[in-house]
Parts: structure tokens; sequence; C-alpha cells
């Protein structure tokens, strides 16, 4: 299935925002990430426009690439939002550093970078 016009937009806002978190926590051990509060915000900052954007998926976007857990992305991006006592530092290293990869490898088909 091809994107609609705006759900291409948003997978790109989505995929260069998780490049920039690989970029952000490469050579970075967990010790590191939780000392580092600017490193922390600017990792939350960009699970906050993953997660936003994925909001904004078409419906049928989001229904037709079911292998992302897309609730969890959105649920992650209202805990970081709004919950602020509430965001785990483990569970978002854990994001940053093991989920990220296959959130990219699922959706870059869908964009002209697959090209």
């Amino acid at each position: 299935m091809l994107p609609e016009r705006k759900d291409a937009g948003l997978l790109y806002d989505i995929i260069s925002a998780a490049k920039e978190i690989e970029t952000f926590v490469e050579d970075c051990d967990f010790e590191k990430f939780t000392s580092n509060k600017m490193l922390r915000y600017a990792v939350e900052r960009q699970l906050l426009v993953i997660g936003e954007a994925a909001r904004r998926l078409s419906e049928d976007f989001r229904n037709s690439v079911s292998s992302v857990p897309w609730q969890a992305v959105i649920g992650l991006r209202n805990i970081i939002a709004h919950d602020y006592g509430e965001v785990l530092t483990e569970r978002i290293w854990l994001v940053a550093t093991r989920d990220l990869k296959d959130l990219i490898t699922e959706l870059i088909p869908y964009t002209s970078d697959s090209q």
C-alpha cells in the first residue's frame, strides 16, 4: 500500500526522528544516558515527534502496517507529554536502543528512501 500524501510526510518525520535518536545514543551506555539530562530530554523530544506523527497517520495506513505497535508508540508519546513523573528512563533507553531500528526497517519501504 502506498501511503496517502499526508502519511508520506508523517512517515518522513517518524523515520527522521528515529534516526536522530540512533545518532544521539550511538556510543552511549545506560549509565551515560541516565546521567546526561540533556541527552535524555533530546531523546524524549524525538519520541514525542514519533508518537505525534504516528497518531496523525491515517487509520488505513496504520492498519495496513500492523507489524508496528502503533498504540504503544502513541501511548509512549502520551506518557512523555502528560505524565512527567511516570517517564521511566529504562523504558526510554530500551526504545531508543532496541526498538527504533525495527520501526525504521518497517517504515522505509513506504517512503521515497526505499527507491
